[in-house]
């Protein structure tokens, strides 16, 4: 049986304890449980908010809309932080492993959403070869209508900078703000079907509590139709 998405991230954070320094070993630490620590959870998306229109960019170029996505039933997006990311580079291509097949067969449409600018996004697409769509909230618009931005520390602010640039250099948005890795089913209404957002970037949703909230809406939309 292939390896779960937190036991891959669980093995990327064990290769960093062996070959980082570890001072940034302890910035990356400290950054995530702080991040657990603070979290806001009341101001999370969560299941029965609905999301209001919504317009995202898709990396190939054009727009795409909360209309279009629903236009024939639910839709799965998943935030994750830009294409440098490390456990976004785990992350994706298993999401593209473990949902995208079931998904495409029921017609749901699963979009990976990061605030970074589509130029540079589309190359964690290009590099996975995803079919799974990929696309820009510009200016985390819908990352912070749900709740779910962060801000780099201090300790990572300067960790970055030492690297040579600022996060939003990397991510041509011009600031500090990601958003924290989460996942939401939009129901053809526009209501939340299923959510989770993790503080810690390297703990993340795995592909079943996904598609059984997407089967659960599916059938239920089906028996609406029958009665």
């Amino acid at each position: 049986m292939s390896e779960s998405l937190n036991q891959l991230l669980a093995n990327l954070h064990a290769e960093r304890l062996a070959t980082w320094e570890p001072a940034a070993l302890q910035v990356n630490i400290d950054q995530r449980q702080r991040l657990v620590n603070d979290a806001r959870h009341d101001d999370f998306v969560k299941v029965g908010d609905t999301l209001e229109p919504f317009t995202l960019l898709k990396v190939e170029g054009g727009e795409l809309s909360r209309d279009e996505l629903l236009a024939h039933g639910p839709a799965v997006l998943i935030f994750f932080r830009f294409a440098g990311c490390p456990a976004c580079n785990i992350a994706l291509p298993y999401y593209q492993r473990r949902l995208y097949p079931q998904l495409h067969a029921l017609g749901v449409p699963l979009v990976a959403v990061s605030p970074q600018v589509p130029e540079r996004l589309i190359e964690i697409k290009t590099r996975h070869t995803l079919d799974l769509q990929v696309a820009s909230d510009p200016d985390n618009q819908l990352g912070r209508r749900l709740g779910i931005l962060y801000s780099f520390d201090e300790a990572s602010r300067n960790a970055a900078l030492a690297k040579g640039k600022s996060i939003g250099e990397t991510t041509g948005t011009g600031t500090w703000e990601l958003p924290q890795p989460t996942v939401v089913v939009i129901a053809r209404d526009g209501s939340v079907a299923f959510a989770e957002v993790s503080p810690d970037w390297l703990v993340r949703t795995e592909a079943d509590p996904v598609l059984h909230a997407v089967e659960q809406l599916l059938g239920q939309t089906a028996l609406q139709l029958a009665i």
